[in-house]
């Protein structure tokens, strides 16, 4: 402000406002006092100093003040440079010119100096990220080699677990059918075994009536009576064994043979139900043996396509430490 001329202008005002207060309480003298000792010593202090040029670059000046300000210091330069002596002026822009000049040049030498390290650094810079797009290019090519492995690996395996399908359906479907004809086969066999066990009873009663009617004639018949005991056993005598009616050896000896035929078809029947129980065991067994394969071939697959991931995953890990570096 005071280049311009009109620094007095300005402060001068901001200075009374802010001393008004001391100026009106003191005298002419205390007046005088306070504008050479006391207002220095108080605008000495750089916060004091600074709120004054904020108070002061506050002040609205209004445009007609400013160009007349603008003219009055234009007259005041030129009534000064029309006073002073053209050698020393000529010196001064000379001085000033110099000072430039040598401004210049260090400027000059400085954005050289820096021009030169951007350029090391860019060239540095430049080094490392053609390195590291190399280290990036074979990763790629590794990783989209790898990609193709893998999807042969998963194309592969998908044929694999389809054929795993196709044939693990056909021995389920094989299985099913085994175990629909075991089941018809159970069936049958307990239907025969029931049919036995009601005809073996029938002929149970049957040979027991008959029994009993032929006993009770050989009961009536007095040259029989002792052929049989009160307790109904048969009393074979050793001595009227060559007396003995040939009708009854007849009778007693089919009686036995079809008791011995109705035992041994009550004997075969129960082992053809015990061969078909086994087979009904050894078919759940086969069951349980195919849903285990199953259950192993598919957690197998599994665990294969999982370890793959794992695989590609590990492999693409690394990776990341060289772009660290």
């Amino acid at each position: 402000m005071g280049l311009l001329g009109m620094g007095h202008r300005l402060f001068v005002p901001r200075l009374l406002a802010t001393s008004k207060e001391d100026l009106l309480q003191a005298d002419f003298e205390g007046a005088l006092k306070f504008f050479r000792v006391q207002l220095p010593k108080r605008y000495r202090a750089a916060e004091n100093a600074r709120r004054l040029m904020e108070q002061a670059c506050n002040i609205k000046v209004p445009t007609k003040k400013l160009k007349k300000f603008e003219k009055e210091y234009q007259c005041l330069r030129e009534s000064q440079l029309q006073q002073e002596d053209p050698i020393d002026r000529y010196q001064r822009e000379n001085r000033r010119l110099q000072e430039a000049s040598m401004r210049l040049e260090q400027e000059n030498d400085d954005l050289a100096h820096e021009l030169v390290t951007s350029k090391i650094a860019l060239r540095n810079d430049l080094d490392q990220v053609e390195d590291k797009a190399d280290v990036l290019n074979k990763e790629l090519l590794n990783t989209k080699q790898r990609l193709v492995e893998t999807e042969e690996e998963k194309r592969r395996q998908e044929e694999e677990t389809a054929q795993l399908k196709e044939v693990f359906r056909r021995e389920l479907e094989k299985a099913e059918l085994e175990i629909k004809k075991t089941t018809a086969i159970i069936a049958e066999y307990k239907q025969i075994c029931s049919q036995l066990s009601t005809r073996l009873e029938k002929q149970q009663a049957s040979t027991k009536e008959e029994l009993d009617i032929v006993k009770a004639k050989v009961m009536a018949c007095e040259r029989c009576r002792e052929v049989f005991s009160k307790d109904g056993p048969l009393q074979i005598p050793a001595l009227s064994q060559d007396n003995r009616d040939t009708d009854l050896d007849e009778e007693k000896d089919s009686l036995k043979a079809q008791l011995r035929e109705l035992e041994l078809e009550l004997a075969q029947t129960k082992l053809q139900l015990v061969e078909a129980k086994c087979k009904i065991q050894e078919l759940e067994h086969q069951r349980g043996v195919l849903m285990t394969e199953v259950q192993a071939a598919k957690n197998s697959w599994f665990s294969k396509t999982l370890g793959s991931l794992k695989n590609s995953a590990s492999n693409q890990s690394p990776s990341s430490p060289k772009e660290g570096q």
